[in-house]
Parts: C-alpha cells; structure tokens; sequence
C-alpha cells in the first residue's frame, strides 16, 4: 500500500541518509519511477525531502529534520517482541541494552498494540539451541565483536578441529554469525572468505593496520557463499541404516541434518542390492524373539567419510548400517575392540 510504502521510504532515508533511487525501488519493489512519484506526495505533505542528481546522487531529507512517528503495526509490534536470539544478546553483552530498549518500544506504541505486545513477549519463546548439544565452552564474543567494529586487521590464534596447536592468522573481519548457537567470525584471510568458530579462537588482538575489505562485498553475501560451501560438500557418503522404533525419535533428533529423507518402515518385499539392502540375519529369516518387521525402519545418511559410522555404535543394537560395506567392517572392528577390552579376565 502506497502509505506503508511512503513511510518506508522516510523511515530509510531517516536511518541511511542519502539513498539511491534505484536502491529504493529494488528494497521496496517498485519502479524508479513511482519512488520519484513518493518523493514528490512527500514533499507536497511538507517532509523536507530533496534529489540530488548525478552519479553519486540520490534521496534524502534535509538535515535536522526528525519525526516521532513509528509507523509500527499491530504485527510489527508484536514481531519486536518474538525476539529469537536471546543468547546471542547475552553473549554480546547486551541483554541489559535489549531490555531497555524494549521497554521505550512498548512506551512508544500505540496504546492498542500494547497489549498485544505484552503477551507475545510472555506466549512465545525461542531457543535457538539445538537438542542434546551438550555444554557449550566458554566464549568470549563480547572481544570479536568490538574487534569487527574496530576497522582494523585482527590476529587469531586459532585451533582447528582435531588439533591441539594453535596456529596464528591475520584476518580482516567482515562480521559475526551465529547459527544454531554456535558463533563464527567470517572474514578474509589472504583475500578468501573463511568461517572461524569463535569457541576455537584461543586469542583475538587487534593490529594497527586497517581493514581491507573487498569493494561492494558485504556480511550477509560472505556467509551465504560460505554456507552453500558447507551444505552442497560433492560427493558425500551414504549410509544405509536400519533404526528401532524405540530408538527412532533419538536418532532422528541427533542426526537430522545428515538424514536424506524420512525414515520408512520396512517392506517385505525388499530386495537386496544398492536399493534394497537387507540385513544379514534377515536374509536368512533370522529374528530375535518377540521382533516384529515393523519394529524397524529403514533411512539413508548423507555422511562426509565412513568413519563416521562410529557415531552410531552408541545405539548399539538399535541401529545396524546395513551398507557400504566398509562401514560394517569399521562398526565391527570397534565393536570387538570393545568386547575385547571389557571381556578381559581379570579385570578389576
């Protein structure tokens, strides 16, 4: 609606000061031709509103001008207050700062919208921690963030996955993401965009040298070519299980992001071969006693190597991977290094 829209259009000049007409038209969705029909309705409605013409021109308000009009919603009032990420706002230090600027939020509404407000603040409630994660190690985010303010080059010492040496990098920080609770610094080492989980940066000094940023790149662009990287690894292993239902719900929870489908129960018919593995008592008829078909179903896992197949030992016999068959060959090596160890005689 055009009142929505010309609200819009002052509320970013207000926050952006001078904006380019056609940034205006792409964040609003209309032509440049109808941005300068607003331009002029505001203008007429006595908002100080101006053009400044030529290649680094644009639209904005003349200075000092201020207006105390929110333009919120009955919606976006209520969406203010369905805040998601309140450890990211604890992590950062500013649950005090959240609270506060809340409260001049709800004094500022309408008196319509108040109620509204208060009660989804009290009915909805958004833990963006994932299940069974575990305890999360202690990070300092609070000293990344005012790094990615700063404007200057940072020093890492940072320690990948699987080692125990840190090792020291020099960064330009583009910003802070946190995803599923975890914190990661994204910033460009050597010219490259790279993902540094904040749990792992042992130390973050920042240098006398000024940020070199790549021109027109920005957070948002970095962490979507970044994520696309982690999400679509070619080539990635696939695992063959077969579940019990009593453990289905556990399983689904853990490993949900690794799942190619939803698990499906068992067919009599199913054969064997790539598409239709079975089970090699199965083959035979072979069940324990009081087991049903249905007891069990089947899913596929989208892995990065086989070994990670030991990460399904923990659902002993409620969970048996069905192929490839190098991964049944480390599964039953692990599992008689297990027998072996606690099978020993003699043992205290």
């Amino acid at each position: 609606m055009k009142s929505d829209r010309l609200l819009s259009i002052l509320l970013l000049l207000r926050t952006r000061g001078l904006v380019p007409a056609t940034e205006l038209a792409e964040r609003l969705e209309v032509s440049v031709r109808t941005i300068y029909r607003d331009i002029e309705a505001l203008s007429a409605s006595g908002v100080p509103v101006y053009a400044e013409r030529g290649r680094h021109g644009g639209i904005a308000l003349l200075p000092g001008f201020r207006t105390d009009v929110t333009g919120l919603t009955a919606d976006e009032a209520r969406a203010l207050f369905v805040l998601a990420a309140e450890g990211a706002h604890a992590a950062l230090g500013l649950d005090e700062a959240l609270g506060s600027a809340l409260r001049k939020v709800m004094a500022a509404l309408p008196e319509p919208h108040r109620p509204a407000a208060e009660l989804t603040s009290r009915r909805i409630l958004v833990d963006p921690m994932r299940w069974m994660s575990g305890p999360q190690p202690a990070v300092d985010v609070a000293e990344l963030h005012d790094a990615v303010f700063a404007d200057r080059r940072l020093r890492l010492d940072y320690r990948h996955s699987g080692t125990r040496t840190p090792r020291t990098y020099t960064v330009d920080p583009y910003g802070l993401v946190v995803k599923a609770g975890v914190w990661y610094l994204v910033a460009d080492r050597d010219g490259m965009p790279r993902l540094f989980r904040a749990d792992r940066v042992r130390q973050a000094v920042l240098t006398d040298e000024p940020v070199v940023r790549r021109p027109g790149v920005e957070l948002a662009d970095l962490w979507d070519e970044l994520r696309r990287r982690v999400e679509e690894r070619p080539e990635r292993v696939r695992l063959r299980v077969r579940v019990h239902r009593s453990r289905l719900d556990l399983f689904v929870r853990l490993h949900a992001g690794a799942l190619t489908g939803e698990p499906r129960p068992e067919g009599r018919g199913e054969g064997t071969g790539e598409h239709g593995d079975r089970a090699p008592g199965e083959e035979r008829g072979d069940r324990t006693p009081g087991e049903e078909q249905g007891d069990w179903l089947r899913a596929e896992l989208a892995v990065d190597s086989v070994e990670w197949a030991r990460a399904l030992l923990s659902f002993g016999p409620n969970v048996e991977v069905l192929s490839p068959p190098e991964a049944r060959d480390i599964l039953a090596r692990h599992a008689a290094a297990v027998v072996e160890l606690y099978g020993e005689a003699g043992a205290p």
